[in-house]
């Protein structure tokens, strides 16, 4: 029998939709999906001959998660283009939210485990408040600023949750920002609305493009993108 300690917990969950024992990895544990004929040793005698390719896989997940600065840890900053956010643990019964003079205190009840994924997806819910509303406040006018700046014209701009890209612009010139930017440095910020607007002037990513990109960013564009790479959205 396979020691459950190795992977952390493991969940099974009955499903009418899977004809194989499928196995999601996580961070602190694993998800089995199993068909209805199929029992729970079954699953973790399958586990078992796949150990070492899943744990290889989770200890992936876990580095991953070290380097990456959207996984909240206690006693903790995270830094936001307007405000810092602090996790701490405290009395409570539920999480708790308080945004006072530039930081934002989020503190959980000391019996919770901060790197549980309910928890980090609770505090993401309040912190996500906080950035939105930031968002609506700044970015449309600071995309105003820049589009005067150099000449462009844009229909409106539009604050977004996308996880999957920054930004983006349509046919008819509307801009759209996640709300998420406001996890960016402001250079990096100013970078992506710039990235939209050369899409007014060019919808795809052709040479034309990245020559007004080179053109308003005094051919810092390449570098720029690069270092855009190196951060996350929470997931």
């Amino acid at each position: 029998m396979l020691p459950e300690h190795d992977f952390g917990k493991i969940e099974f969950i009955r499903s009418q939709k899977s004809r194989h024992i499928r196995v999601r990895i996580l961070r602190n544990g694993l998800k089995v999906s199993l068909p209805w004929a199929a029992t729970e040793n079954e699953a973790l005698n399958f586990i078992s001959q796949q150990h070492q390719k899943i744990k290889a896989k989770q200890q992936q997940l876990q580095k991953n998660e070290l380097s990456n600065p959207t996984v909240l840890r206690n006693n903790s900053r995270l830094q936001t283009l307007t405000f810092d956010v602090e996790i701490k643990a405290g009395n409570r019964k539920n999480i708790f939210f308080s945004m006072k003079n530039g930081l934002l205190i989020v503190e959980h009840p000391e019996q919770v485990d901060i790197n549980d994924e309910i928890i980090q997806k609770q505090c993401w819910t309040g912190i996500e408040y906080f950035l939105r509303k930031e968002a609506k406040r700044l970015l449309p006018e600071r995309t105003k600023q820049l589009a005067l700046k150099f000449g462009f014209t844009h229909s409106g701009v539009k604050i977004q949750s996308s996880k999957s890209r920054w930004g983006s612009c349509s046919r008819e010139k509307n801009i759209n920002l996640s709300f998420y930017l406001m996890l960016l440095p402001a250079h990096l910020v100013d970078y992506v609305i710039l990235h939209e607007l050369c899409h007014t002037k060019e919808m795809n990513h052709g040479e034309k493009f990245w020559k007004w990109m080179d053109k308003v960013t005094d051919e810092q564009s390449k570098q720029l993108r690069a270092e855009l790479k190196k951060y996350h959205m929470p997931q």
